[in-house]
């Protein structure tokens, strides 16, 4: 069937194409209301049935993918999360969100399979941001939130992310939980996701309860990312003084002093120090832009041909040269004093 005659299709644009967006808020073809209608009982008895995927662009498809993440098949489980991170991929955000509450509790279950994709892709969905990502100090470290926006399908593409940070909220102990998992990535995905929940104040002392007893370095580095671009976006009079602390401090790991740097430049309205641009230049090695590339917020700007740390540091001190230059090395980081 051609996509013009899906019904799904043809309803989705009668309803937002001709019709008014706000007349269709809370109703049976709001994202938004359709996550709020599921309790969690069925979330935790992972009754993804009980959801009306029906109702939604590439909805039957994605259901099938659900329906998989649980199989004993590793191969199984990890085709079904590409089918969910190509709807994504497609800007297919309305249906990807409603994957969500399942996606989480195969992060959760210590016998899943592919555990960390699963939140690595939650993270993906939730920080989902328009637009290539920039590294200026107004926008790196920023999320998306209040614009409107349109999936191809036509449907309003913002419900969808409110809907996927809706549904970690309401599963944010889950998030939590993982923050103490034994793998460092899935310490990361955590962060990540859990930025972008809305209950600040849950997450904050989250967060900071495993930065203080947080071993790995990289794991440290991304922690200390997530509480500054948690106080990005919800101001925190403390985290700009702590991030100073961090990366001034000689005893501190460089991985973990540069992320309190790039921290510090997005908020705070000051020029740059001289005493940052010399731990930078000190801290910013090859080795410590190979240990950051995994951290997300590093992925997000990484053009392949140039590291995110590399676009990190020239875009935020010289936000007239933000767009990347491709070096032969990648991992060569600029003369940051230029």
């Amino acid at each position: 069937m051609r996509w013009e005659e899906d019904p799904v299709y043809q309803a989705i644009a009668q309803a937002f194409v001709s019709g008014d967006l706000e007349m269709h808020a809370g109703g049976p073809l709001d994202v938004r209301a359709a996550m709020a209608s599921i309790s969690q009982e069925a979330k935790d008895a992972f009754a993804y049935d009980h959801l009306p995927w029906e109702r939604f662009p590439r909805g039957p498809e994605t259901r099938g993918d659900v329906a998989n993440l649980r199989s004993g098949d590793a191969d199984v489980v990890r085709r079904a999360l590409r089918g969910v991170s190509g709807e994504l991929a497609n800007s297919a955000c309305s249906v990807a969100a409603l994957a969500v509450p399942f996606l989480l509790r195969v992060a959760a279950d210590p016998r899943g399979h592919c555990r960390v994709f699963a939140l690595e892709l939650v993270a993906d969905i939730v920080q989902w941001t328009l637009g290539p990502s920039r590294c200026t100090r107004e926008e790196l470290l920023r999320l998306s939130g209040g614009e409107w926006w349109f999936e191809p399908s036509a449907y309003p593409g913002h419900w969808g992310i409110e809907a996927a940070r809706d549904a970690v909220a309401a599963d944010l102990d889950l998030v939590t939980a993982l923050l103490d998992d034994p793998e460092p990535e899935m310490r990361v995905a955590a962060a990540y996701a859990g930025v972008a929940a809305g209950r600040i104040h849950d997450v904050r002392s989250a967060l900071h309860v495993r930065l203080r007893v947080e071993a790995d370095p990289v794991v440290r580095a991304g922690l200390v990312l997530a509480l500054a671009q948690l106080a990005c976006e919800h101001p925190d009079p403390e985290c700009r003084a702590w991030t100073e602390a961090l990366w001034s401090d000689p005893t501190t790991p460089p991985v973990v002093r540069v992320s309190a740097a790039l921290g510090w430049l997005c908020l705070a309205d000051a020029p740059a120090p001289e005493s940052l641009l010399a731990a930078l230049e000190v801290c910013a090695t090859e080795e410590t832009a190979r240990l950051m590339a995994p951290l997300p917020w590093m992925r997000a700007v990484d053009h392949g041909d140039d590291t995110g740390l590399h676009r990190c540091i020239r875009g935020l001190l010289h936000p007239d040269d933000a767009e990347p230059v491709l070096d032969e090395d990648p991992w060569a980081l600029p003369p940051i004093l230029t």
